[in-house]
């Protein structure tokens, strides 16, 4: 089953400022949802140092899932990030590239002859 699916059927909340939803997680930033990932940690040692079992109660499973939420969302949102970045760079770069063939073509034109460049002027006259 979708872990977001599970979240949502079983209105899962996560421990931040008070309780927020699944919905809620998507507007915080990485720094924020590292903070709720700690959190859920701490819980889970908490869990398995009280059971001298190896079985896994409802509240283990929710822990595990709460953490793969947090996980996959930290994951898209600095995926997210390098794509803007990356995006950022090729257009700095093309605009620099765009820069330097205007300049070229400059440097063409100021290398013309008086003569070359008053038969360019008259044709464009025309």
């Amino acid at each position: 089953m979708n872990i977001f699916e599970v979240a949502v059927r079983e209105r899962f909340r996560f421990p931040y400022k008070g309780v927020i939803s699944v919905e809620d997680l998507w507007v915080l930033s990485v720094k924020e949802l590292d903070s709720i990932f700690k959190t859920l940690n701490k819980e889970v040692k908490q869990v398995n140092e009280e059971s001298l079992l190896d079985t896994k109660t409802l509240q283990d499973k929710e822990l595990d899932v709460k953490i793969e939420i947090v996980k996959y969302i930290v994951k898209v949102k600095l995926t997210e990030e390098q794509s803007r970045v990356d995006s950022k760079k090729k257009k700095e770069q093309k605009q620099k590239i765009l820069e330097l063939m205007a300049s070229k073509k400059d440097a063409d034109l100021q290398n013309k002859s008086t003569e070359e460049l008053q038969k360019m002027l008259d044709e464009l006259d025309n």
